[in-house]
Formats: C-alpha cells, structure tokens, sequence
C-alpha cells in the first residue's frame, strides 16, 4: 500500500513535467514561426538583405502573406529602426531637426526601396487622372509619374518631414524615435486590415500572387503591434494617443472606400497608400494636442 502512494507522486510529477516540457515546444515552435514570417515580410516591404534566421525561415520561397501578414507590424518597425538610429544619433548634433528629419525620411524610402511611396503616387495619379475603372487602372500601373502622383508625393514627404521635425523637438530624439517606430508599426498593421477588409481591384494582383490576410491575420497583426505602441500609451497623454489613433485608423478606412469607389477594390498600390497615410495621420494626431 505505502509503494503505491508512494508512485502516485511520481506519476503526477512526471505529467507535469511533460506538459511544461510540451508548453516549451510550442512556445518555441510559435516564436521561431514568427520570427520567420517577420523576416519574410522584412525582406518583402524592404531592401535589407536579410538572410535565413532559422529552420522555419526559406528566404527563396514565395511569402504566403493568409500567414506572414500577422508580422507585418513588426516588420515595419525592423524596417525602420535604420531611419531612427539616424534621427536619435542626429538629433543630439546641432543640426537644424528639420535637416534631421528630412535625412531620416530619406534613409527610411531607400531602406524601402520607396515601395510605399511609389503606391501613394500611382494612386494620386490613377485616382484623379482616369475617368474609368479601367483607365485609372492602366494608370497605375504605368510607370511614368503624373501631376497628381508628383504633387502627392512631394506633399507627402514635406509634411512627414516636418511632423517628424516637430515630434524631435517635442519628445527629444529617444522618445520620439520611440514614437516614430510605433507610428510605423501601426500603418503595417492598418495595411493588413485593409488588405484583409477590402475586395482585389485585379483578378491577377497581389492577393492572387501571395495570397490574402485572413481575418485571424488581422487579429494576430493587432497583438503583434501592442507591444511596439506601448511608449505610445507612456509618452502620450490620453487626448493625444486617442486623437493619433482615432486619425490613423479614419484615414486607413476612408482610403479603403475611395479605393472602392474608384477601382473597385485594393491593389499593392492602395496597400501603400494606405500605409503612407496612416503613418502621416497618426505623426499629426500626436501633434495636434497637448
């Protein structure tokens, strides 16, 4: 009788030991699975060459954005950690924050490739220069800049350079960079929700390629972003995160429904823009107030 009570201990000992043992694998498993989807989305919405950063990671395969998106969010704030070194290394200089930000706008479209950028400007020139559906979408994909994509982008990159230039010198370079990386962080996530909300405007386009996010995409990407928004909720007072996010997210949706009404539907183009205007949106909601 004592042998017996005395292995019934053990046994439970052991099972317990098993599951912590199993919880550690899939934990593991879930960590380096992320870690392989963000480095894919790094290497997709970027030009840094990122090699393999473990087993699950295959940089020579096509990435598979129903799974991947969910790291998109994180992926833009990697993307842009290069931009910000520069704008918190720079801005303990002398130099003027405007040249500041100007330079740290320029070292985040060529780590980029100004792939954003150049989504922002097809669709200024495709949405106001087209009379039809199919002619704003042969507009788009024409690799010549018009009036209207030259003015956007030349509106967009002074106001982002001057926003940041304003978040420098509110926040001081750490804190803002800190917020600067948040702000990206949160376009890549709105991106994925619109991605995922909104029809494709081509049968042949980048859902077809790469797949779409699913609506559990969406909700991963969400989770994701928190923890690289969380200086936002110390260094922000409430008005100002609210206001930041409440423009962030109304320029995402009200992009989403243009893009509707235009061409039907999103491309890599609206994804892009999107993208573009949310970060510029949630730059000039943290500024608006106290």
């Amino acid at each position: 009788m004592s042998s017996e009570t005395d292995q019934e201990p053990d046994s439970q000992v052991e099972t317990r030991s098993r599951k912590t043992r199993d919880q550690h694998q899939v934990w593991l498993h879930g960590g380096k699975a992320l870690a392989a989807d963000t480095a894919a989305c790094v290497r997709f919405f970027s030009r840094l060459p990122l090699p393999a950063v473990n087993t699950e990671d295959d940089p020579m395969s096509p990435p598979d954005f129903v799974r991947i998106a969910r790291a998109a969010p994180l992926a833009g704030a990697i993307i842009a950690l290069p931009a910000a070194g520069v704008g918190v290394a720079l801005g303990f200089t002398q130099l003027p924050l405007l040249a500041v930000a100007v330079l740290l706008t320029a070292v985040l479209a060529a780590t980029t490739g100004a792939l954003h950028e150049d989504g922002l400007s097809d669709v200024a020139d495709g949405f106001f220069g087209g009379a039809t559906r199919e002619r704003r979408l042969d507009i788009m994909k024409d690799s010549r800049i018009g009036a209207f994509g030259a003015l956007a982008l030349m509106i967009s990159v002074f106001l982002r350079a001057v926003l940041l230039a304003a978040l420098w010198q509110k926040f001081g370079p750490a804190d803002a960079a800190l917020l600067f990386l948040a702000g990206e962080a949160l376009s890549r996530m709105l991106l994925v929700w619109q991605w995922q909300c909104l029809p494709s405007a081509r049968p042949e386009g980048l859902g077809a390629r790469f797949g779409k996010p699913s609506r559990s995409t969406v909700q991963q990407a969400f989770l994701v972003t928190l923890p690289v928004m969380l200086p936002a909720f110390f260094l922000l007072s409430l008005p100002a995160l609210l206001l930041a996010l409440v423009i962030a997210i109304a320029a995402a949706h009200a992009t989403g429904r243009l893009a509707v009404t235009k061409i039907g539907g999103a491309t890599g183009d609206v994804l892009g823009a999107v993208q573009q205007l949310t970060g510029l949106g949630f730059l000039a909601g943290m500024l608006m107030v106290p």
